[in-house]
């Protein structure tokens, strides 16, 4: 099984693929309207953003929020030749399919970690080896990814009860509207927050230690001194649309965004 480190973006190693594979709309996110296959205009000739430091304050917010779970530096090492050397459009189509796989074999990693679902590991192991010999298949293109995300969610599903435990059926937030809503000093301890809208949220200073957070929408969710140790499947991209500070409390495997 590959560490976190084989699932975490490596620029360095990479084209330059989310940058021009992606499509960019302008809006808040994004500064300017570009179709998928043609490079970003802040790409430079080594494959590095000429505006990396500068992109929330240039529009480029959504830049700084994706993560491909390594699946850019993935698809550009087995190429071996970039865009710029032969033709890009498989690499280019290939990028979202690997990124979800790749996802789920970052849930599948971290459910191993979890105390009191031992019960699981077998069954989690054997979705592991089937996700990571499907990511590796020449053509990506085939991938029925709804399918494999189905498998896996009902195992991630079951994963999260184990962990959580049994909760009272006001810990059940699961897929809840809770868009700009003042939260501060909330007990959300183990509670089911999957696919719940978050959007703009107030969370100062509240207890998110072991909530399942898989989906859920941050951006702007305010999370200025939360405690989200042990957080059950928060990704890098979650925290990276979120606010917060130092005083955050952050799962081990997650890295503080430097625009808090």
């Amino acid at each position: 099984m590959p560490t976190r480190t084989d699932l975490r973006a490596d620029c360095s190693s990479c084209f330059g693929l989310c940058c021009v594979a992606l499509t960019f709309s302008k809006s808040a996110d994004f500064a300017i309207d570009k179709p998928a296959g043609e490079a970003c205009r802040n790409l430079d000739d080594a494959f590095r953003c000429r505006i990396h430091t500068e992109l929330r304050p240039k529009g480029f917010q959504g830049c700084t929020v994706y993560d491909c779970f390594g699946a850019g530096q993935e698809i550009s090492r087995r190429a071996g030749k970039s865009w710029r050397e032969q033709p890009g459009a498989d690499m280019f189509a290939a990028l979202p399919i690997l990124r979800q796989l790749h996802e789920l074999l970052w849930y599948l990693t971290e459910a191993l970690t979890y105390k009191g679902t031992e019960p699981l590991h077998a069954d989690l192991r054997t979705a592991f080896a089937r996700v990571e010999h499907v990511s590796r298949t020449t053509d990506l293109a085939a991938v029925d990814v709804m399918a494999e995300r189905a498998v896996v969610n009902e195992l991630l599903l079951k994963t999260s009860k184990l962990g959580r435990g049994k909760q009272p059926k006001s810990k059940d937030r699961r897929g809840a509207d809770l868009i700009g809503k003042r939260l501060r000093n909330a007990d959300l301890a183990n509670a089911n927050l999957r696919g719940a809208y978050l959007i703009a949220a107030d969370l100062t200073n509240a207890n998110l230690r072991g909530a399942d957070l898989i989906g859920a929408d941050l951006r702007d969710t305010n999370l200025a001194g939360a405690d989200l140790t042990n957080t059950l499947f928060l990704t890098q991209s979650q925290l990276n649309a979120a606010q917060g500070n130092a005083q955050t409390k952050l799962p081990a495997a997650l890295t503080r965004p430097s625009h808090w």
